[in-house]
Order: structure tokens, then sequence, then C-alpha cells
């Protein structure tokens, strides 16, 4: 331990680099002088290792050690070159004063029955540990409604000289496991006396579930000491039990309030296993913490219903649970505003922002506080609503003005506050005027009345009267009235019209303007009645006789009649006589004064008005006009529901101008309304609310000079044309083969409804019923379009049409609004007698002409006609080219045909070929005009193809002759298949005999010797099977079906037969036989070679 604690001097004293070279020397040589003194100091049993700490920085508790062999005896301890005296102690540790930042020698003499020994150690505060005394005294305390631990210490500060910086480590364990729940650090100062610090920390798990355990331990980092700094040890532990379970308690927390969005741990203490949890309508899984205790840990709480969320656990024999509260904490106060309304009272109100969810007496409490006076209000809780409105009524003090307002919220959760800082005087919102009532002056003014409650006397009022009439609109007065402390206010509203329905109503504020109080009720007033500001506006029409004249007035409007008018007062004069009339009822606008329009007396009309406080001013118009002669009537068309009109300006009209109007359709007097402009006005728009589209109005327009009016315009007008209402009524007034007249009448004014541009008459060719009519447009090929603009034309003639052709007609009529609907109609032309006759004698001439045509071609070509339809059949009779047997034909007369004379020689054509069949006297083939060539089968070469003239000889009775020689043998005639001499090489005779057999085609009747091999070779059987031209012997065997015939060609049959035995150019039987036993033909067709056969022989 001494090694040690030299060494570490060493280190030290090296690291100082102010020590002189000559002190590390003197310090070298020490720590020699030791470790020799210590190697001989245990082999004698002395102390070494020496180790010194400090608990206070005051006092060090040194140590060492000594072999355990040795006895123990007595130590003395000194200090070298110190006031400090010696110790004598049998222990192997002492205590010293803290010493100075220096280094010092220590002297320990070991004091033994064996001997004495002596060793010194050198001690400086670097090899001083700081390691504070173990905490013993500290108090631990639980708040088991919040599950809180209040841990409260004292600090000692008073026994360490100096301030210091202290660091406290605490850790919290819970659980039968010790499991660290938390660990926590705080920092504090020693001050130099004992202080007291608390530390609390709140579980996750309720205090009741589990035991909970503390303990503590520091550090002093005091920044003047040099030695080691070390932590203390821990304190002892302390603990916090739950109390004891009791009945319905076993379940925790109990009815706790917690934040939105917190993590929460219910746990249940029973002495049973727990079957099951569930917080709200959700199970959750359990946490075992000991033997007796299960808990569940829920995150997020949401917001709890009012009735606040269940949480419940279940075991076998009971169920145990608990509710818990979740919501928020209160909003600030928003918009805090504080107000007066009668200097009375002093109204707060604020909104209370979010809803925190809590109900009852977990609710929100307000408390308003107002700091001069020291006062408050409380605000009873209530139900909360989103962004609902708050108020709280505190009662003025006299002679203050100024308020300084604090509204505190508070709940479970927290608590928030609001300031505002007000002059009353200057938030006044009055309460609602009332009791309005009013109070006549005169037919323009009157007083009106209201009550207002509160004290006003120290302000001024400002109040707003909505004034409403009838036909004038609406009107604004601000007033300013001295506050009083009555609540009876009036003041003076003039400048009102007479005999006028008023709507009066009034708010007030303070003069010093905040709000104005809400509206009071309305009060309704009439005027009394004044004198007509006006008479009316007068005009007057003469009777087309000119006996009489027609005065026209205007009622006045109410703001000028100023009350019930009652009458009329009529009267004219001129400048001989006067006349009055009676009075006329108000009901009538007009009156008739006999006058004559001839006469050239110029009467002046007067027209007053009289209500029930007087008359109107007289209004006034002479009767007679000033004539014009030059007058022309004009056309115009208005904008919109009204007509402008212009004229240039005359400085003789001195008095004003008038323009009447009136519809043109009516009866005389055309008079409907007129209206007056200034006399230096040049233009005017009139508007009329009964003006209507569509309908012509006359417009006169009239200058005044000296009292005397004279017409100087006529206009027809329309304020918006319109497409016509109805068709032009038109009929056909003559019709030829290639035109139609047609006359249409005019439209009624009424039905036109606008001025007349033209006539769209439209014409198409078509059959009655296919056209419809409506549907005819210009714009299509088919359907022609002639545009009337000249309104005069009543009339129109459509040239250029087909006769006896029918043609749907349209008339519509069009103006500036549009084309109105149309007229239809469908007209036929008349017949084109022409035309008819070039129609029947074109095609007439048309087909001689072709006749004559074709008969010039037939007659020239009439050779190739007959030829290619018409071929010439050679008589069978005639034909010499073969001889048949007697016998063949004997008893037979349908068969003498076969009595062949002799012929016109034929092309012959000899082919030489190779065959094993029966020579012939000679190869030959006789060509008929069916067979042109061999067939496209052969395969003979062109070498040996030989083409003479040849006759076939005449058969003589050699054949009888010939027979005579033999006595067995007879005479034959062969066929042979003309196909058979085309073969390229000699066959078998098998294959000979069958080809023979199948062949087809002519085949010449040739003399033959008749010999026993031959009789071999052929037979008469396979005569009957030769395909080729042989006698008629057995007419039962002939085929009459036509060689086209599929029968015929296709049919396998041993006795088909291709055309007949007794033809040389035919393909078809000519002498079919006549019994009726014979065989009839089986072809149901009909073929183009049939149409030729009926020719009779040439």
């Amino acid at each position: 331990m001494e090694a040690y604690f030299y060494s570490r001097l060493l280190s030290k004293t090296g690291g100082n680099k102010r020590m002189s070279s000559s002190k590390f020397q003197w310090l070298s040589s020490i720590i020699f002088l030791y470790l020799v003194n210590q190697a001989h100091g245990q082999s004698r049993g002395v102390p070494h290792d020496l180790n010194c700490i400090t608990h206070n920085l005051k006092v060090w508790d040194c140590s060492w050690e000594a072999l355990p062999t040795i006895n123990h005896g007595t130590y003395e301890i000194c200090v070298i070159n110190s006031s400090y005296p010696c110790i004598r102690t049998e222990k192997t540790h002492f205590e010293i004063p803290a010493l100075t930042f220096a280094d010092h020698e220590i002297k320990i003499n070991s004091i033994h029955v064996s001997g004495n020994s002596v060793i010194k150690f050198i001690l400086n505060e670097r090899n001083v540990s700081l390691v504070p005394a173990t905490l013993q005294d500290f108090n631990l305390t639980a708040d088991f409604s919040t599950s809180t631990l209040y841990l409260k210490w004292n600090d000692n500060g008073s026994v360490f000289p100096s301030h210091s910086s202290v660091i406290w480590e605490i850790i919290v364990q819970y659980k039968e496991k010790m499991e660290v729940a938390t660990v926590a650090t705080l920092n504090t100062t020693l001050i130099g006396k004992d202080s007291v610090h608390h530390w609390n920390w709140t579980s996750d798990i309720p205090l009741e579930c589990t035991p909970h355990y503390v303990k503590i331990r520091y550090y002093i980092d005091e920044l003047h000491f040099f030695g080691q700094k070390e932590w203390s040890e821990w304190s002892p532990l302390r603990n916090i039990s739950g109390p004891p379970v009791k009945e319905n308690y076993e379940v925790f927390p109990r009815d706790k309030v917690v934040p939105v969005g917190s993590n929460m741990t219910f746990c249940c203490v029973v002495g049973e296993p727990v079957l099951s949890a569930q917080f709200g309508k959700e199970s959750y899984s359990f946490i075992r913490l000991d033997r007796r205790s299960v808990a569940i840990k829920i995150n997020n709480i949401t917001v709890s219903p009012s009735s606040g969320t269940n949480v419940v656990f279940t075991t076998k024999s009971n169920l145990y649970g608990t509710v818990v509260f979740a919501g928020y904490p209160p909003d600030i106060p928003r918009k805090l505003n504080c107000e007066t309304r009668d200097l009375k009272e002093i109204t707060c109100s604020w909104n209370a922002g979010r809803p925190t969810g809590f109900f009852g007496p977990r609710g929100t409490n307000y408390i308003l506080y107002e700091r001069f006076s020291g006062r408050n209000v409380t605000y009873g809780r209530a139900e909360e609503h989103m962004n609902a409105i708050h108020q709280l009524i505190f009662q003025m003090i006299t002679g203050q003005e100024i308020y300084n307002f604090t509204l505190e919220a508070n709940n479970p959760l927290g608590r928030s506050e609001a300031v505002i800082l007000v002059n009353i005087t200057q938030r006044v919102c009055p309460h609602t005027p009332s009791k309005l009532i009013a109070k006549d002056i005169n037919s323009t003014a009157i007083f009106l009345y209201w009550h207002l409650s509160g004290n006003f006397a120290n302000i001024n009022l400002l109040c707003e009267i909505e004034i409403n009439a009838t036909y004038s609109g609406q009107e604004l007065r601000n007033i300013t009235v001295r506050g009083l402390e009555t609540s009876s206010y009036h003041v003076y509203m003039d400048k009102l019209m007479p005999y006028t329905m008023y709507t009066f109503r009034v708010r007030c504020s303070s003069e010093n303007f905040w709000k104005w109080s809400k509206w009071s009720n309305e009060k309704h007033y009439l005027t009394t009645e004044g004198i007509p500001s006006k008479g009316p506006d007068i005009w007057r029409e003469w009777r087309a006789d000119g006996k009489s004249v027609i005065i026209y007035w205007k009622p006045l409007s109410l703001n000028e009649a100023n009350g019930k008018i009652l009458s009329y007062n009529v009267s004219y004069w001129s400048e001989e006589k006067t006349r009055y009339l009676s009075e006329i009822p108000d009901s009538q606008h007009k009156a008739e004064i006999k006058l004559d329009k001839n006469d050239d007396s110029d009467y002046i009309i007067s027209v007053v008005a009289k209500n029930s406080a007087g008359s109107s001013p007289p209004s006034k118009i002479t009767s007679m006009e000033i004539p014009n002669e030059d007058i022309k009537v004009e056309q115009i068309v208005g904008i919109g529901n009204g007509i402008l009109f212009h004229w240039n300006y005359d400085p003789n009209m001195t008095c004003d101008y008038v323009i009447k109007w009136c519809n043109s359709t009516r009866s005389e007097p055309c008079l409907t309304d007129w209206k007056k402009f200034p006399a230096n006005s040049t233009g005017a728009l009139v508007e009329y609310d009964n003006f209507r589209s569509g309908t012509r109005y006359n417009f006169f327009l009239y200058g005044c000079k000296n009292q005397k009016y004279q017409l100087l315009r006529s206009i027809l007008g329309y304020t918006e044309e319109l497409a016509p209402s109805v068709a032009p009524n038109f009929t056909v007034e003559d019709t030829s083969s290639d035109s139609i007249l047609v006359k249409w009448e005019d439209i009624p004014v009424e039905d036109l409804r606008g001025f007349l541009r033209g006539y769209l008459f439209y014409f198409e060719k078509g059959e009655k019923g296919t056209s419809k009519i409506q549907g005819l447009e210009s714009g299509r090929s088919d359907v022609k379009v002639k545009n009337i603009t000249d309104i005069t034309q009543k009339t129109l003639r459509i040239v250029d049409l087909q006769g006896k052709t029918g043609y749907h007609l349209l008339l519509q009529a069009y103006t500036g609004g549009g084309i109105g609907p149309g007229k239809s109609m469908y007209v036929v032309t008349k017949e084109n007698s022409e035309g008819l006759i070039i129609a029947i004698l074109i095609p007439v001439a048309v087909a001689i002409f072709v006749g004559v045509v074709t008969s010039i071609l037939c007659y020239r070509k009439r050779e190739w006609i007959k030829e290619t339809f018409y071929p010439d059949i050679p008589n069978p009779e005639n034909s010499k080219a073969l001889q048949f047997h007697k016998s063949i034909c004997e008893g037979s007369s349908t068969l003498k045909t076969l009595e062949m004379n002799p012929c016109t020689p034929n092309n012959v054509e000899v082919v030489e070929t190779r065959s094993v069949a029966p020579k012939i006297e000679e190869d030959t083939e006789i060509k008929s005009p069916v067979t042109d060539g061999p067939e496209e089968g052969s395969d003979a070469e062109p070498e040996n193809h030989v083409v003479v003239s040849y006759c076939p000889p005449i058969i003589e009775e050699e054949i009888a002759n010939a027979g005579g020689e033999e006595a067995g043998s007879s005479s034959q005639v062969i066929y042979i298949d003309i196909q058979s001499m085309y073969q390229p090489q000699a066959k078998p005779e098998e294959e000979l005999e069958n080809h023979l057999v199948g062949g087809a085609g002519y085949k010449p009747q040739m003399h033959l010797p008749v010999t026993s091999t031959i009789e071999n070779i052929i037979t008469a059987d396979d005569l009957e099977k030769t395909a080729g031209y042989r006698p008629q012997t057995n007419v039962n065997a002939w085929n009459l079906d036509s060689p086209d015939s599929p029968r015929s060609i296709d049919s396998n049959s041993e006795i088909a037969s291709f055309g007949s035995p007794c033809s040389i150019n035919s393909r078809q039987f000519l002498i079919p036989p006549k019994d009726e036993e014979s065989p009839k033909s089986s072809n149901g067709g009909w073929s183009f070679t049939n149409f030729f056969q009926n020719k009779p022989n040439d």
C-alpha cells in the first residue's frame, strides 16, 4: 500500500512542472530509502500501505496494514515538523486534522514485544480521498392517490467549510424481484449550513400494488480539494408498502383522473387467481407483479364518456373494478371581454375553448379576480360545449373606472388564466331601448320617446334612429343625448313628409363608441296631411269632330299629394269669358269641355287638386295647337323596356317638350300616356312599365312655344320587335304546265308584332304527303327559296317548273324580330301535251332503230349464227361409210339407215402403233367432225402420226364368200376404238381386250377375215360391250339419254352407247323407236343442244 502511495506521490510530483531538478533528486533519494526501509520493516512486521480518506474535508482518517502474524502492540504517530502532538493508539488507524496542501512526513513507531520499529510516510492532500459519509437519516413518504413517492433529507452542509456542488443519485426498486423502476440524479450545492432537499417520483404502477424501495448516495465535487473524489456508500433501503387491502378496494388506482393520451397501469390485489382483465370493451392480458397482484397496462387512453371508463378484473368468484376519467386540462379562456350595459354591473364573457371531457365535480371551475379591489366571483360548473360562451357578472364599485380582471380556469388536470384591463366607461353597450312613442308637432315634425335602463349621468349617449318611409326608402340619423340617471329619453324629428307612414327604431351606445345596443322594436307612425306640393300633370286631346276637348291629368304621387286627394277643380277661360266646372272626384282623371276647334278663341284650361289640408297650385294648358303640315311618319325600335328619342335643339321652344304615346291598334282618341321634358333637352328615353314587346305604339313629339304646343314628329315604334305570330294567308291564282301564280294578303298589325321586312317563299318538288313543310330549308339543294323584300308586293309567279308535277309551297313573313310561321300548300302543275308526244315518240324511234340495226347485223352474220346456234345434222340414210350384215336389219323397216351408201371421203389419220391386238389390214382412224385428235391422255409420239386421205372401201359380199370356205365360220364387223391406236406401246392381250371394251367414240366397220383366232379373241358378247359405233341390232339396248346427261356419260352400264349408231356427225339418237315398249328417255333436263335436235334432216 505504501509503495502505491509513494508511486502516486512520485507521479504527482513529477507532473508538477514547477518542481526543480534538485527537488526531484531529493525525492528520488527518499523513495529509495523508503523502499529499503519497507523491505526491512516487513521482515519485522512494521506498518505499511498507509491510506487516508476524509468525509468532511476537515479531518483525515488514515489507516495502514500490519502482518496478522505479528502481535499488535502500541503505535505512536507523529507528524514531523508540525505543531500537532503525537498520537498513541493500539489500532491501525488514526485521525488527524486536515493538513495544508504540502508534503508532510508521517512517522509511525511500532512498539512490540519483539522490539520497536519506525517507519516514515510522506503524506499530501493529493493522496487523500474524499468519500462523503453514508446518508443514514432521510424521510420517505407516499401519496397513494397519485402513486407518488416523496423523499426528504438533510445534506449536512454545515460540516463542510465552503460551497461545493453535490450530485445525488436515487434508485427506486419494486416488486419482489427488486427490479429497478427508475434511476434519478439531482444536483444541489452545499452552502455551509444544513439544507433540506426534496425529491418526488410518480410510479407508473400504483403504490398499493407492490412494495417500492428507495436508496440514495451522493458525490461532492469540491473544487478546492485536489485529492480523489468518490461516491458515498448507498444508504440503507427504505420501502413503502401499500395500505391493507380492504373490502371493495382490491383494484388500484381508484377513480383516477388522467390526461388524454396517458399510459396507465391498473392492478388487482386479491387472494384468488384472476381469470381476465377488461378496459372499457376491450380485453387485455395481465402482468403478474407478485403472488397476490396482477396488472394491465393501457397506452394512449382516449377521452372517456361522461360516466368514465370501467376497468374490470374477473376471478372465479367475483368481479373487481374501478373507473378512470380521461380528459384535457382547461384551455386558456379565449376572447375575454368585460363590458357594462348600465354602468351598474360589469359582464365578463369568454370562450371556453376545447371541451375538457369532464363533467360534474371534475368539470372546469372559473374564478374572476379583480386585483384592485381584491374581490372575486366564482362561476358555477356547467355542461361544456365546443366554443361555448360563458359569462360572469361583477358588481361595479362606486368611483372606480379602471378594472384589472384575471379569469382563472382549473380542473383536476390543471389550471389556466387570462387577464384583461379595462376602462369601463369606454366599454358601454347599453340595453335595448324600449317603449318607443311618437307625438305630432306638425305634418313634417314629431317627438320620439323611448326608455333606456341604466345610470348614464356621467357620460353622453350616441343614439342612431332608423327611419323607413313607405316610398322614400331608408334614412339613418345619429343624435347625441345627455345621459341621465333616469331612463326616459326623447328627441326632435323634423324634415318628414306629410301623410307618410314611417317606421322608427332606435339603438344607442356611449359617445366613446364601443358597441351598439340591439335595435328596439319598430314603431309605425303616420304623419298628418299637408297641402299638395304641386298641381297635377295635365294634357288635352280634341275630339275627331272638333266640337269638344278632353282634359287628362295624372294622379299626384304620395309625396306630392301630401294627403288623400278628395277632388279636382277644372276651369277654363279666355279673354272674353270665364267658365268653371264642378268638382271632379278623385277616381276620375279626365274631364270633357265643349269647345269648338274652329273657333279662333284660345282657352286656358286649369286643374287644381284638393285634400283636407288645402288646394294645390294650378296646372294650366292652352286649347289651341300651332299647325305643322310637314309631318312624316317615322319608324323606331326601342332598347330594352324603353325607346330613345332624339331631336334638334330649338331656341324657340320656351316651355317644354311632350312625348305622347298610345297603342296604335286601339280606337281613337289615341291616348295612353305622356311625359314632359325640359325645353333645353335634345333627347329623352321613354320608359313605361306597361310597354309590351311586339306591340306597335304611336309616338307624337310636341314642342311648346309661348304656352302653345306644336306637333313636331309622328313616330311608329316597338320597344322590341318579335317574329310574326301568324302566317300570311296566300292562295294559288293560276297554274300552267311550267308556272304557278300565288297571291297573299297583309298580316294584321297586332299579329305582325314588328315592322315587316319581307317574305320568304319556299317551293320543293315532291309527292303529296312526302315532305314536311316545316322542314323546308334554303340550305337544301332540292329546296328553292325566293326572298321578297318589297313589302308592297302581293303576288309571285314561279316559273321554269315541270308539267303535271306536284310542288310543296311555303310562305313566311319576317320582321326585325325573326321569321314567323309559314303557311304551306301542295299544288300540281298542268300536263304538258308537247312533252307527252315527245315522250312517246322518242322510245318508239329508239326501238325501231335498234330493230333495224339488229336485223342488218343478223343478216350479215347469218352463216356464223347458223353454225354456232343451229348446225346441220347429216342424214344417216345417206351415209355409206359402213355396211351392216343383212341379218341385222332384216324384218325392220326402222333400221333401213344401216344400208349405207357411198359417201364423200373423209380425212383419215393413220397411226403407226405397236400392239398385240389382232392385226388389221390397215391401221386407220376415221376423223369425224367430233373427233379432232388423239385423247389428252395419249402418249403417241409425233413422228409416228401420219395424215393421209382415205376413203372407206365399199363392202362387198366377200364376207359371205369367205364364209363358204370354212363351214363353221361367219363374217363379223369389228369395232376398233380409235383411242387404242394411240397407245405408245404394246399391251398384253387382256389389257387390249379391256381397252377395246371400255373405248368410246366413233369406230369404223372394217372387213376382217373370220378366223378362229379372232373368234377366240373377240366374241359376240364383247361386241355388245364395245362403246363405239355399232349396228342397231338390239333396239332395247339403246340409251336415249342426252350425251350431256350424267347418266349417259358417267354410267358404267355395259350397254351404254355414245351417240347414235347410225350417225357420223351427231352425238344424239336420231331414230328413236316409236313403239310403246321402247325405253323412254330418262333425261329430265334441257340442254342447249336439244334445242337444235328437232330440226328436220336436210
